[in-house]
C-alpha cells in the first residue's frame, strides 16, 4: 500500500457477506474500531492477495456503493453446454432469448473515428501453418493511456467474477464477454520486426508467459510470433511477458483470430493453463465477428487513443459452410410435429440460420457463430428447441421392432434356464472326437471324417454328445472332482438318411449327473418338461447303445420320440476312465420343441387342506416306474395334484428278479376337505389297479 490510498473500511456493527459482524476488539495490544477489507470481503471479485485498492478520485468517508456507483443488478448464472460457443457472450444469450420472446435484436454497430497511418502498412501478418490458424488480424491504436478503466466498466467485470487490471485488458475482457471474441494486446513497440506469424511451434521452444512462468513447448502447440519468428504469446491461451501492455505502452496492436479448437484444447490440458479466452477458442470462436469486436474494442478505450484505418488480415482453413438441405417431411417426421416451411423459416432465421427455399425443402446456411451444427439433425434439433419442446405433443414413437427373439430362442433359453435353475454347470465341450471315441462310447463308428482337421486327434464330427461330456468328466476325476452335475447344448453331425450334400445336423440337451442313479435323469427330465409345459409324456424301457441296458428308458410325447432318460453303461464309463455311475438324459430339441408345448393353463391354490399316502410295490425288474405312474395318475383322477417316485429298493425281503418302487401321493380337492373314506377309496383303487395290470404286490 502507499500514502494517500482509498480503501474499503466496514465500520462497528457492519456484515460482512460472509456473515461476520464487525465489533470492536483488541488486536496485538491495540483497539480495531472496524476493519479494512479485500475485494471478496465486500463481494468485489475473488483476488483475496489484499486490500481493495480503490484508486483516486473518491471522496473519504462515502459510503463505498456510492463511491463505485454500484447500483441493484442482476446477474444471470447460465450453464452453457460444450456444443454452444456462441452462449458464452451476452450478445449470443440475447440472441436466444430475444428469438423466443419474438422480439428483434440487432448486435452494436459502432463506427469509432480513425486517424493516422493506415495499418496495413504498419505491421504484418503471415499464417504459416493454415491448419492452425484460420484467421489472424491485427488493428493498430495510437496514443493509448495506460490507466484505470471507468467504473461501471469495472464494476460489471467483478460482477462477472474477473479482476479489473487497466482500461486496455479490462476492454479486452468486456469485449470478449459481450461478443464473444477473445483478443490479444501487444505493446507494438516491443513486437519484432512489427509483425505476427502464425505456427505451430518447434519442439522444446521456450517461453515466458504473462503469469512470469518460463514454459517450453512442443510442436502440438501453436504459437504467435513477431516478424523475426521468436514467440511472443501461446496460442489461443495466454500472451508472452516480453509484448505485455504497461504504463510505458504508446501504440497497442489489437490482435483477433480463429484457432482450431483441438490444438487449443490439447495445449491448454498439458500446460495446464485454461483462461476464458482458450475456453471459447476451443469450442470454437466466430471468425466473422472480428471486425465488429475491433470496433467495439477501439469504442470502449474512447478517445484516449486513436483507431489507426486499416486492418491487416490473412485467412487460413476455416470450417466450410456449404448450405445444408433440410427437408421439412423429416423435420415433422423426427419432432411429430405438423410445421410449415414457413414456420421453420420463422424459428430460424431469428437465430441466424439463413434459409433459401429449394422446392418443398430449404437450404439452410449456419451461421458462423455457430459450429455445432453441421448436418441436417442439427438443424431440427435447432427447429425443436426455439419453437419450443412444451409446444411438441408428447407421443410415443413407433418403430420396427428390431433384436427380439423368436419362439425358438425363446425356447432354447428356457431350457438353459431350467438347467441353470437345478444347479447344473454348463460345458462346451469341442464338437470335433478322436478317431475310436465314438466306438468307445458303446456308438457306431459312423461319424462324419473331416477332410482336413487342424489335428489327427480332432478329425471326426460328433454323432453324440455323450463322448464330449465323458471326456469332461474324466479329466475333472483326474483332478479330483467328483460328483458333478453337467449339461450341454450342443449340435450333433450324423450321416444323411437320403442323398443330401449336408449332414444331418440337430440340436440336443445332454445333462450327464455324476454319481448319481437314472432316478436323479428322471427327476431333471420331469423339471424340463414341467418348464415346457410338456407334461403329457410316457416313459418306455429301451436298450439304447452306450446306455445301461435295465435302466434306460425311451422318452415319448404324443407318441414321438423325443430322447432317452437312464444310466450310461458301466463299460463305457470304464472305457472313459470315469469312476462313478453316470446318470444320463439325451433330448432332440429339434423334436421337442417342434411339438406343440408351452401351454400354461391357470389353475387356482385349493384353500383347502391336502392329504398324503405312500404306496410301494414289488414289480418285475422289467417294469417300467413310469407305467406305474402312468397307471397311479389314471386311478387317482382329478384328486391327485403330486406324484413322485421317491425309493426304489432290490434285496431281501423283495424277491429275486423284482425290484420295490415307492411313490408319495398328494390329494386334494378344490372345494372341500377330504373325509377318510374319500381318501381310502382313492387309495384302494391306485392299489387295484397296479396290481391288476401288472401283477404287482403292495408292500405292507
Amino acid at each position: 500500500m502507499s500514502v494517500g490510498d482509498l480503501v474499503p473500511l466496514a465500520t462497528i456493527g457492519a456484515v460482512m457477506a460472509g456473515g461476520m459482524e464487525i465489533s470492536r476488539r483488541q488486536l496485538r495490544g491495540e483497539w480495531s474500531n472496524g476493519m479494512l477489507c479485500s475485494g471478496p470481503e465486500v463481494n468485489l471479485g475473488d483476488d483475496h492477495d489484499g486490500i481493495l485498492i480503490l484508486g483516486s478520485g473518491h471522496e473519504p468517508g462515502v459510503p463505498l456503493a456510492e463511491a463505485l456507483g454500484i447500483r441493484a443488478d442482476v446477474v444471470y448464472d447460465l450453464e452453457v453446454n460444450p456444443n454452444r460457443p456462441d452462449a458464452m457472450s451476452v450478445a449470443g444469450v440475447a440472441r436466444d432469448l430475444a428469438a423466443r420472446q419474438g422480439v428483434p435484436f440487432t448486435l452494436p454497430d459502432p463506427a469509432p473515428v480513425e486517424s493516422g497511418e493506415d495499418a496495413s502498412g504498419r505491421v504484418s501478418v503471415e499464417i504459416v501453418d493454415a491448419d492452425l490458424c484460420g484467421r489472424f488480424a491485427v488493428r493498430v491504436l495510437d496514443g493509448i493511456i495506460v490507466g484505470d478503466s471507468p467504473q461501471w466498466l469495472t464494476n460489471r467485470l467483478v460482477a462477472m467474477g474477473m479482476r479489473p487490471v487497466n482500461n486496455v485488458v479490462d476492454v479486452s475482457n468486456y469485449v470478449m464477454l459481450e461478443l464473444g471474441q477473445p483478443s490479444h494486446t501487444f505493446d507494438l513497440d516491443r513486437v519484432g520486426g512489427s509483425g505476427f506469424r502464425a505456427r505451430w511451434a518447434v519442439d522444446g521452444e521456450t517461453i515466458e508467459t504473462l503469469d512470469g512462468v518460463s514454459r517450453t513447448l512442443v510442436d502440438a502447440d501453436g504459437v504467435v510470433a513477431d516478424a523475426e519468428d521468436v514467440a511472443v504469446g501461446i496460442a489461443g491461451v495466454m500472451g508472452g511477458a516480453a509484448t505485455e501492455i504497461d504504463g510505458t505502452t504508446v501504440t497497442v496492436a489489437l490482435e483477433m483470430a480463429w484457432w482450431d479448437p483441438m490444438s487449443i484444447a490439447r495445449t491448454s490440458r498439458r500446460l495446464g493453463l485454461r483462461s476464458e479466452a482458450s475456453a471459447r477458442f476451443e469450442k470454437g470462436a466466430d471468425p466473422e465477428v472480428v471486425e465488429l469486436a475491433m470496433r467495439r474494442f477501439a469504442e470502449l478505450i474512447g478517445s484516449e487513443a486513436a483507431l489507426a484505418p486499416g486492418m491487416a488480415d490473412q485467412r487460413g482453413d476455416l470450417p466450410s459452410r456449404e448450405p445444408v438441405r433440410v427437408r421439412v417431411a423429416r423435420v415433422n417426421r423426427i419432432l411429430g410435429t405438423d410445421l410449415g416451411r414457413d414456420r421453420i423459416v420463422e424459428v430460424l432465421e431469428p437465430i441466424g440460420f439463413a434459409t433459401s427455399k429449394a422446392g418443398d425443402d430449404l437450404d439452410v446456411v449456419v451461421p458462423s457463430f455457430r459450429p455445432d451444427s453441421a448436418t441436417e439433425i442439427d438443424v431440427i434439433e435447432e427447429v425443436a428447441r426455439v419453437h419450443g419442446y412444451g409446444r411438441i405433443a408428447r407421443t410415443v414413437p413407433r418403430s420396427g421392432l428390431t433384436g427380439a427373439l423368436n419362439g425358438r430362442q425363446v425356447d432354447r433359453r428356457r431350457v438353459r434356464s431350467a438347467m441353470l435353475g437345478l444347479g447344473l454347470d454348463e460345458v462346451m465341450p469341442l464338437p470335433f472326437l478322436a478317431p475310436g471315441d465314438l466306438e468307445r462310447a458303446g456308438l457306431a463308428a459312423d461319424g462324419i471324417a473331416v477332410t482336413n482337421p487342424l489335428v489327427a486327434e480332432e478329425s471326426v464330427m460328433r454323432s453324440s454328445l455323450l463322448p464330449g461330456l465323458l471326456k469332461t468328466l474324466a479329466y475333472n476325476g483326474s483332478h479330483r472332482l467328483y460328483g458333478l452335475s453337467l449339461f450341454e447344448v450342443g449340435h450333433v453331425y450324423r450321416r444323411p438318411t437320403e442323398p443330401r450334400p449336408l449332414p444331418d445336423e440337430r440340436e440336443y440337451l445332454a445333462v450327464a449327473l455324476a454319481g448319481r442313479e437314472a432316478r436323479a435323469a428322471v427327476e431333471v427330465w420331469s423339471v424340463l418338461a414341467d418348464a415346457l409345459a410338456t407334461r403329457d409324456y410316457t416313459l418306455v424301457a429301451e436298450a439304447v447303445p452306450g446306455l445301461h441296458a435295465t435302466r434306460t428308458a425311451r422318452i415319448e410325447l404324443a407318441s414321438t420320440p423325443v430322447g432317452h432318460v437312464g444310466e450310461v453303461d458301466p463299460s463305457v464309463s470304464e472305457a472313459f476312465e470315469v469312476g462313478e455311475r453316470v446318470a444320463w438324459l439325451e433330448v432332440d430339441l429339434d423334436v421337442l420343441l417342434g411339438l406343440s408345448h408351452g401351454d400354461l393353463p391357470f389353475r387356482p391354490f385349493s384353500r383347502y387342506p391336502s392329504s398324503d399316502i405312500d404306496l410301494a410295490f414289488e414289480v418285475d425288474e422289467e417294469t417300467p416306474a413310469a407305467v406305474v405312474e402312468s397307471l397311479l395318475r389314471s386311478a387317482a383322477g382329478d384328486l391327485l395334484v403330486d406324484l413322485g417316485l421317491f425309493d426304489v429298493f432290490r434285496g431281501e425281503p423283495v424277491a429275486e428278479g423284482r425290484r420295490s418302487l415307492a411313490f408319495a401321493m398328494r390329494l386334494q380337492a378344490d372345494d372341500r376337505t377330504l373325509t377318510d373314506a374319500e381318501v381310502a377309496t382313492v387309495r384302494q383303487r391306485c392299489i387295484d389297479a397296479v396290481e391288476g395290470d401288472l401283477g404287482a404286490t403292495l408292500r405292507g
